[in-house]
């Protein structure tokens, strides 16, 4: 790629809204590959800003990194992602968004009758959680996680 055509990492943060160490923290995991100028420089492509937006607009949703390398290996690096790449991208993280709704919905049902209850009564959480059976499930709040 000509250099003229690529971005400096400062660049990059001014165009992206990042600073320049979250964008070297991508780097890191991947989710965006540099190469260098025969200066030994980061260059970056345009297509890295599309790429921090979705990695921004994850993060914002609740994406984990990994969830979003994921997500990010369906795209094709070195060229600008086409309307299809971004489609397939799409539906592969609408399972996704649609799996946190679904969290969201029981923990917002769940939560006033489970924690808020406000009784503090192991006796009566024996009620809902006899012998501890939510503990063999692991560890954490396994009655409102739970699917």
């Amino acid at each position: 790629m000509p250099e003229t055509n690529a971005l400096t990492i400062g660049a990059l943060a001014a165009r992206s809204g990042l600073s320049v160490s979250a964008i070297r923290f991508y780097e890191e995991k991947g989710l965006v590959e540099p190469f260098r100028s025969a200066g030994g420089q980061r260059r970056f492509l345009r297509s890295d800003i599309r790429r921090l937006s979705f990695v921004l607009i994850a993060q914002q949703l609740g994406l984990s990194i990994v969830e979003i390398e994921h997500l990010l290996a369906n795209l094709p690096y070195g060229r600008t992602p086409t309307q299809a790449d971004w489609t397939r991208i799409s539906k592969a993280m609408r399972g996704v968004i649609d799996a946190r709704i679904a969290q969201l919905e029981r923990t917002r049902d769940r939560l006033d009758g489970c924690i808020g209850c406000g009784c503090l009564s192991l006796k009566k959480c024996a009620l809902y959680n006899p012998e501890d059976r939510a503990g063999l499930k692991g560890p954490g709040p396994q009655l409102i996680l739970e699917g």
